[in-house]
């Protein structure tokens, strides 16, 4: 039944693209791909009717309903679904004046073939690749394996479309040495043509941010992203700032439009905690090359108090995971970090990354479930203390943020995921 749902959808999908012609940008990599795409879409709809994915919707169902626009699916409901397909045929006979004039859309993969099936319905003229990780390896079997899966949503652009390729991550080396179409590139690299630098996380107007400066073509801007932790977000502004060239816009039209951007839920967020303690909410999803960063972003930090890091299991990583678990560990004493929180049975792995780098036992505390972590965190922290709380979705870490959040009636709004109370 799913797969004939799959098909009705890919259909609907491509006839509603074949009549109103959006131009459409795709977003992929092991990470980055929803920040890119948020500051995409915060970038772009300052000038065109804009549209991108919500959620989680970046798979076989969810893609061909932000094509759609379809906001929610209709699960079992079958009346919901009948709803749809009236709604899908009434935009393809009368035109909907509103319609989207770009789809920024994000496409997930976690087996081989995602990304060339997503693509046959929604066929991109700019296609950009962010980074390239650990994610899902256990499906993949290898790196080279992710790397050719990925870059797989180069294979259908024309001469005059466009890639947008992280030109830091030397697993993307061959797809810019190779690119057939126009290219732009970003990051942090001398030879990157849209370049951040100067990266750090600072205050401004009594507000958390990250402050970095924005070059491209001999023009700079300084830039300053408020709420928003990371030099992770200004590689999303440098790829919204790439995209956005790509479509004729002008550096500074780019960088006022920037000041709009948003990440989505868990991902290091800045909520304030209890007893005036930060938390910075990580807790969307977790592979080793995030973790790493994440505690980087704790680690400078500014900050009176202790900086304490809160694991849960990082999943989906197969055979490489207890010695990518251990690294996470032995980052953190490496950064500096002061106490190290773990839930779940991987997530003790981290705990012996850490001991084996020199962390002390009565710095290191385990538990099985995420609510006793929260509670036994919410009676020990002190005011100036910065928490990262960071896990797999499956960990379902926003349990913790909750327990120790200063306003828990915002759980709806802020977090990631719903929250049993």
């Amino acid at each position: 039944m799913k797969k004939i749902l799959y098909i009705i959808l890919k259909v609907l999908a491509r006839l509603v693209l074949k009549k109103y012609q959006p131009k459409i940008v795709a977003i992929t990599g092991s990470v980055g791909k929803t920040s890119a795409k948020e500051a995409v879409y915060s970038v772009i709809k300052s000038k065109y009717r804009a549209r991108r994915n919500i959620k989680n919707y970046n798979n076989e169902i969810g893609l061909p309903l932000t094509v759609l626009r379809i906001r929610k699916s209709g699960g079992n409901n079958l009346f919901r679904w009948l709803w749809i397909f009236l709604y899908i045929f009434k935009i393809l006979i009368i035109r909907d004046k509103e319609y989207p004039e770009i789809l920024v859309l994000e496409m997930g993969a976690d087996k081989r073939g995602d990304i060339k099936y997503l693509t046959s319905i929604a066929k991109p003229n700019i296609a950009v690749l962010t980074a390239i990780g650990h994610s899902h390896i256990e499906f993949f079997g290898s790196i080279e394996n992710i790397v050719k899966e990925k870059t797989s949503i180069l294979g259908d652009l024309k001469n005059d479309d466009w890639a947008i390729i992280n030109r830091d991550d030397k697993n993307l080396a061959g797809a810019i040495k190779n690119c057939k179409t126009k290219l732009k590139t970003f990051g942090q690299s001398e030879d990157a043509e849209v370049r951040i630098s100067n990266i750090k996380i600072s205050k401004k107007n009594d507000e958390y941010g990250t402050s970095f400066k924005l070059s491209y073509g001999g023009s700079e801007v300084p830039m300053f992203l408020p709420s928003v932790l990371g030099w992770q977000h200004a590689q999303a502004a440098a790829t919204a700032a790439a995209v956005a060239l790509a479509l004729g816009m002008n550096l500074v039209e780019i960088g006022e439009a920037l000041q709009n951007y948003r990440t989505a839920r868990g991902r290091t967020n800045l909520i304030l905690g209890v007893k005036n303690s930060f938390i910075i909410d990580d807790t969307y999803n977790s592979s080793p090359q995030s973790s790493k960063a994440a505690l980087e972003i704790l680690a400078e930090m500014p900050s009176d108090g202790r900086k304490i890091a809160v694991f849960g299991d990082m999943l989906e990583l197969g055979k490489v995971s207890e010695a990518a678990h251990r690294a996470v560990g032995k980052k953190l004493v490496e950064l500096g970090i002061e106490y190290l929180f773990v839930v779940g049975e991987r997530s003790r792995d981290i705990a012996r990354g850490a001991k084996e780098a020199g962390m002390s036992d009565d710095k290191i505390y385990h538990f099985p479930y995420t609510m006793e972590a929260g509670v036994f965190l919410q009676e020990r922290l002190k005011q100036g203390d910065v928490v990262l709380i960071k896990g797999s979705r499956g960990s379902k870490m926003e349990q913790v943020v909750y327990e120790i959040m200063a306003k828990p009636w915002l759980a709806e709004d802020l977090l990631v995921g719903l929250v049993s109370k």
